[in-house]
């Protein structure tokens, strides 16, 4: 099965659909780094730097399959979504670029991730009214990825359309978790002192509330809605773009390292990442997990 990757990013989609056994024959982004780093891990693949409102559909591949990532700021609740604003209004519109793609090339099957506020769009009903005009059906799925094999609790919304008459909802049996304490290696990266000068007063009381719950060895979140302890038996919260997710170990700590936000994320640990931290990082955190991609997409084959 010939695959396309709309709005590629570090490769999720593609490296899932890899997994899947399909073939990964054209892949799109209009950010030149995740566009290296794609083709650095994806070489077969033809690749498109560009705004793909401006694309010439005619020149991509044929194939069976696309997958899409349309930007999802605009949607998500961690950005905003105000109306009028003209970066989030932007945001929201590569989602038309699904519908101009598969105008012209009419694959057998589609399937787009977002975030769950995608559905709440106010635009997302004419968006799925014109998916059916083109002939496809629509089968929303939200799914934690801690479900279907990534050590991360990452909920997304994955639309799974079929040129068919009924939609395609996919029956995928959930998996066992996996503890972050699986990817987390206690021998490497760069540890500091929690009793440190200059350390933030509110970090260090939440490092002294894990250790009650915890004892000596936990995770600790700098921001977003989880500024608690979270247990090593448990998968790890979201990983974003920046980084977010602190390891304790007795007296020591040190934030994840690019290779720890990877294999978070449920890629292969062969998959290349640039040196620069701070890249490497918002690679993985606007990235879509592979093995969840990977379930997906072979159901998808076995019901097709």
């Amino acid at each position: 099965m010939k695959v396309i990757d709309l709005f590629a990013g570090a490769g999720g989609f593609s490296t899932g659909a890899t997994m899947a056994g399909c073939e990964v024959v054209w892949a799109a982004n209009h950010w030149p780094d995740a566009v290296e780093w794609h083709s650095k891990n994806h070489p077969e693949a033809m690749h498109l730097c560009q705004d793909l409102h401006q694309a010439d559909w005619s020149l991509v591949p044929k194939h069976d399959m696309m997958l899409a990532s349309p930007c999802c700021q605009g949607h998500s609740k961690a950005r905003g979504k105000a109306k009028g604003n003209p970066q989030h209004d932007a945001s929201r519109s590569t989602a038309w670029a699904v519908v101009s793609a598969a105008e012209y090339h009419r694959p057998e099957f589609i399937i787009v991730e977002n975030v769950p506020e995608f559905l709440n769009w106010q635009l997302y009903h004419p968006w799925e009214m014109a998916m059916s005009a083109l002939g496809y059906s629509v089968a929303p799925h939200i799914i934690d990825a801690a479900d279907y094999g990534a050590p991360q609790h990452r909920v997304r919304l994955f639309l799974v359309l079929a040129q068919s008459e009924h939609p395609l909802h996919l029956q995928i049996p959930r998996g066992q978790h996996i503890p972050s304490r699986e990817f987390i290696d206690f021998d490497s990266g760069k540890w500091s002192q929690i009793d440190k000068p200059g350390r933030a007063a509110a970090t260090l009381e939440r490092i002294e509330h894990g250790r009650r719950i915890h004892g000596d060895r936990f995770l600790i979140s700098y921001y977003g809605m989880t500024k608690t302890s979270r247990s090593l038996d448990r998968p790890v919260g979201t990983i974003t773009t920046r980084d977010r997710w602190a390891i304790v170990d007795g007296d020591r700590m040190r934030m994840f390292s690019r290779f720890e936000c990877r294999d978070a994320m449920s890629f292969p640990d062969t998959y290349q990442l640039p040196d620069n931290h701070r890249l490497a990082v918002h690679l993985m955190g606007n990235a879509v997990c592979p093995e969840p991609v990977n379930q997906i997409i072979s159901a998808v084959r076995a019901a097709a």
